[in-house]
């Protein structure tokens, strides 16, 4: 199994929005915002919360890739591999779901959840970390993409 770093998980904590590409019955590329991707257990998972075509797409072919970003950090991660769609009734679906209504609250429907078997994950780094020159601080980064967003951290 590929281990999911700690660094990962908290991207994806702090990003909150990821994008999951599949591939349509035509072959080509499909692409969904999930704001329910999260780790549990080293594994990684999203909650079909209202994602048919998703689903149907992992069900006639469960190549699936994810990225997700910090806009703020201008770094991410993507990660690529299988998804394996989960029932209810299925101790891995309970669990995610539980929590996708503890956060959302219990209206949100959860009709599965999908938990990624990986094959790789990869870091993604903006050009503001590949060509800053002299290179720049993470804490530089972050400051200038919450002024460009004219975003402040809470308190500030």
């Amino acid at each position: 199994m590929i281990e999911i770093t700690a660094d990962a998980e908290t991207v994806i904590e702090r990003a909150i929005l990821s994008f999951v590409a599949t591939v349509n019955r035509d072959g080509r590329p499909s692409l969904s915002p999930k704001a329910s991707l999260t780790v549990r257990n080293g594994r990684l998972y999203f909650a079909d919360i209202a994602s048919r075509g998703t689903i149907q797409n992992l069900k006639r072919n469960a190549s699936v890739e994810i990225n997700v970003v910090d806009i703020f950090q201008r770094r991410g991660y993507r990660f690529s591999g299988r998804g394996v769609i989960l029932l209810p009734g299925n101790d891995e679906y309970s669990m995610i779901a539980e929590w996708v209504r503890a956060t959302n609250g219990p209206e949100y429907p959860v009709e599965h959840v999908v938990r990624i078997e990986l094959t790789s994950i990869s870091p993604l780094k903006s050009p503001a970390h590949i060509f800053a020159d002299p290179p720049r601080s993470q804490d530089e980064i972050e400051q200038t993409y919450r002024e460009k967003y004219g975003v402040s951290r809470i308190g500030e």
